[in-house]
């Protein structure tokens, strides 16, 4: 009886995250093993998202969790567990960022409405203006990055961002603002972006 136990135990974390909070505060021995493989795809999404393509990504990854793990009980709603690791991967991701005290940590991913990345079969004139995006976005601002990478690599709603950066729903959107009439005025300077922005309702009126 006690080994089908142990076997079955760990499935209680299968599905549901309350369980999964409960056995990550009460120490089960499963329980760390699912939270990661739960979450690790996620996690390092996020930092990509923010950061770009990273060669400490799994370091990064490894102190989200570490992270995750030693404030566990400061979670006050088990079921968002998903949304309050998001906000531990920004906040660890923007730590790094400043740590380093560089310019060039952000890679462009896709976005909607946004030059895409390209390979090396696709049309020149796109390979320059992946390149001109990834260009304009090195030079935002830390936080205006972050925000911009959220709202357009994530997709994630305004609201959602605000309580992920741990602003004000008006921060977040002065934010948002902020970094979107930067990243056209920025886009100006390049003909292939500025067309590419100008024929786009989204763009044109930001």
């Amino acid at each position: 009886m006690p080994k089908e136990a142990a076997k079955v135990r760990p499935l209680m974390f299968a599905q549901d995250d309350a369980s999964l909070v409960e056995g990550l505060r009460a120490g089960h021995v499963g329980a760390g093993t699912a939270f990661y493989n739960r979450y690790v795809t996620h996690v390092q999404r996020i930092v990509t998202r923010v950061m770009g393509v990273d060669a400490e990504l799994m370091d990064i990854t490894n102190e989200v969790f570490f992270q995750s793990l030693k404030s566990i009980h400061t979670l006050n709603d088990p079921q968002l567990l998903k949304a309050w690791v998001t906000r531990i991967a920004v906040f660890t991701s923007r730590k790094w960022i400043r740590k380093r005290k560089r310019n060039n940590w952000l890679k462009f991913l896709p976005a909607d409405e946004v030059p895409e990345a390209v390979s090396k079969e696709e049309e020149p004139r796109d390979r320059h203006a992946a390149k001109a995006v990834r260009d304009i976005i090195n030079k935002m601002p830390t936080e205006e990055r972050i925000v911009f990478s959220l709202r357009y690599l994530e997709q994630m709603q305004i609201s959602d961002i605000a309580d992920t950066c741990g602003y004000s729903l008006r921060t977040a959107k002065r934010r948002l603002a902020k970094c979107e009439w930067r990243f056209k005025r920025m886009a100006e300077s390049d003909p292939e972006i500025a067309a590419r922005l100008e024929a786009s309702e989204k763009w044109r009126n930001r």
